[in-house]
């Protein structure tokens, strides 16, 4: 609607128009009660020590980035005037333009097509003045402040990784769609209903700060829609072994053969394997068993105090060693196919270096998904981890023996902030919504502890140091190294991965010292490996690893519609595809649970 039909139309039909100032003003008053509550469970989380924010703080390791980006623009006057000028420059052309449009000397103006934006989607970005400026200002400004860390030469990588990210974070938390006043959907709905949607967001974020015990549990999906066991992780299996670790969950077959060799899935200890099991349409574990695996999984327990001195030297010995035993007596096979994903993969590399030391042949061949041993090209998370945080770290987790699930859940959102904070940020504080149920949303707020030996073993000989591709890493006395790893392996990247980028894992496919087959999927570190062949999305290429690097792969690589998932299978049955008689459970046979098990069940 113009602003013509507007005025004719009358203040009803004008969507800013404040309908009952009195009725606003009561509900600005409910709102701010709330926030007081949600004030006092954050003080009260704080004082009793159940949080304590003094001993991590990223905000410490921002500002000294900052320093270095500003010790580059100010200790040059001449550049300092530079980067003004050209901000101010921008400015003058957004006003300039702003005029034409207002007298008609220019066509309203359209957000970029390059880069379609989401976030302005609302057609009064464009076609209202005050909102189509404000806009504009916020992308000049955003692009202004990207050039700012691009052109500063004399920052080391590590500080331009870390610059990088820290201004994305602000560019992103200072995006008008982010605030009432300035977001016209938000703004609209607030006077419409007179501000009952902020009294809703804000009961909802004081729930989410309780829940969250001081720490915001962001909601992003519907919690109550979604119950593990009932409609998730609901393949028919058991759990037929347990310790203080790990639940191996063996799964019921689906036909009347299998492959000889079984199964045994290793997944991330960061989160739980259920993302594996989503549903039945989107299981890749069910999928597994119907192609005819015999299908094992590690289910890890949610660590407490208890658990602070499980290393990896437990998590390999109680979780990968106490699977592959479990499955020996099971089966009476003596190999195994093993799958690791994510640090799930990185865990299972550094078990096959280790069985490559001592002359164990359990595991016959191995498939990483979205797996990195070379951490030289991690991406942002290497933002999180420099000497001076991880100290700090270790310390927050010796007092407890843990990390709290919610940190590293935020720690992850805050890799794609604009997608995975703040339209929930929105959606449910402003506009007091609550999420749609989306079970992959479910799963990823879903989180868990890590245990403080396990998480600081992982972070400084990985993402510090990098020493399980340098062969410098040890465990049991004997150095770890994966050239020593002969067995075959199948290396899955994803090409828009935010965790473990394509490119590291590409890197890491050339430390092993056997044959590799690197397959890059479409989509990112979830969708990408979570892609059942019947869902027709994305498509997936494969080549040569060479020793040109990642970009002349790219350029030669194989591209094929679809699911990368039937290619693995072929590659499986290739590696041996003598198959025996399904392993089906006894009648009178006894297991501990029916699957997934309780440990999966344990929420934070």
């Amino acid at each position: 609607m113009n602003d013509d039909s507007r005025k004719a139309g009358g203040a009803d039909q004008d969507p800013f128009f404040m309908r009952d100032p009195e009725k606003l003003a009561a509900n600005l008053a409910r709102t701010i009660e709330e926030a007081g509550k949600a004030a006092g469970f954050w003080s009260r989380a704080r004082e009793s020590g159940m949080v304590s924010d003094s001993s991590f703080d990223p905000f410490a390791d921002m500002l000294r980035v900052f320093s270095a980006l500003g010790q580059y623009w100010f200790s040059e006057p001449s550049r300092s005037f530079e980067a003004q000028t050209r901000l101010f420059t921008a400015y003058m052309g957004v006003w300039m333009r702003s005029m034409q449009e207002l007298t008609g000397q220019a066509e309203p103006d359209k957000p970029e097509a390059k880069r379609p934006d989401k976030r302005f989607h609302d057609p009064e970005w464009v076609q209202n003045p005050f909102f189509s400026s404000l806009r504009q200002i916020y992308e000049v400004t955003a692009r202004w402040a990207e050039e700012l860390v691009e052109r500063a030469d004399t920052l080391d990588d590590l500080t331009r990784l870390k610059a990088r990210f820290y201004v994305r974070q602000i560019i992103d938390a200072m995006a008008p769609t982010n605030f009432v006043v300035t977001n016209p959907a938000v703004l609209r709905e607030t006077l419409k209903s007179n501000g009952d949607n902020l009294v809703r967001g804000m009961q909802m974020f004081a729930e989410d700060l309780r829940e969250g015990g001081g720490i915001p549990r962001l909601r992003q999906s519907d919690l109550g829609a979604f119950e593990v066991g009932e409609n998730l992780a609901t393949t028919p299996g058991k759990v037929v072994a347990r310790n203080d670790l790990a639940e191996i969950i063996q799964y019921a077959p689906s036909t009347g053969k299998v492959l000889k060799r079984p199964l045994l899935i290793v997944p991330p200890w960061i989160n739980k394997f259920y993302i594996l099991d989503l549903n039945e349409k989107r299981s890749f574990i069910r999928w597994a068993v119907s192609q005819g695996h015999t299908v094992f999984v590690i289910s890890w327990a949610n660590p407490d105090e208890r658990h602070r001195d499980k290393d990896w030297d437990a998590y390999i010995g109680e979780g990968i060693e106490f699977a592959l035993d479990t499955i020996k007596a099971r089966t009476g096979e003596d190999e195994v196919n093993a799958i690791g994903y994510c640090v799930g993969g990185t865990l299972l590399s550094a078990a096959l270096a280790l069985m490559a030391e001592t002359g164990d042949q359990r595991i016959a061949s191995a498939t990483l998904l979205t797996t990195q041993v070379d951490f030289a090209d991690a991406g942002d998370l290497k933002v999180f981890i420099d000497e001076e945080q991880l100290q700090a770290l270790e310390e927050a987790m010796e007092r407890k023996g843990y990390l709290e699930g919610g940190r590293i859940a935020m720690a992850f959102n805050m890799l794609r902030a604009r997608d995975l904070i703040w339209p929930y940020v929105v959606n449910n504080y402003m506009r007091g919504e609550p999420p749609l149920p989306f079970d992959m949303l479910y799963w990823n707020s879903d989180s868990t502890n890590l245990a403080a030996a396990n998480h600081s073993y992982y972070l400084r000989n990985c993402y510090l140091e990098n020493n399980l591709a340098r062969g410098r890493a040890e465990l049991r006395g004997r150095k770890l190294r994966l050239s020593s790893v002969k067995i075959p392996i199948f290396n899955l990247a994803t090409a828009d991965d935010h965790i473990a980028p394509a490119l590291s894992v590409y890197n890491g496919s050339r430390l092993f010292g056997g044959p590799v087959e690197f397959v890059l999927s479409g989509s990112g570190h979830i969708a990408g490996v979570v892609n059942p062949p019947a869902q027709r999305k994305y498509r997936y290429w494969i080549g040569e690893v060479h020793e040109e690097g990642f970009e002349r792969w790219l350029e030669t690589a194989e591209e094929t519609e679809g699911s990368w998932w039937p290619h693995w299978q072929q590659w499986i049955e290739a590696q041996g595809n003598e198959t025996v008689a399904a392993r089906s459970f006894g009648p009178d046979e006894e297991a501990l649970d029916d699957a997934p098990g309780k440990y999966v069940r344990k929420r934070v």
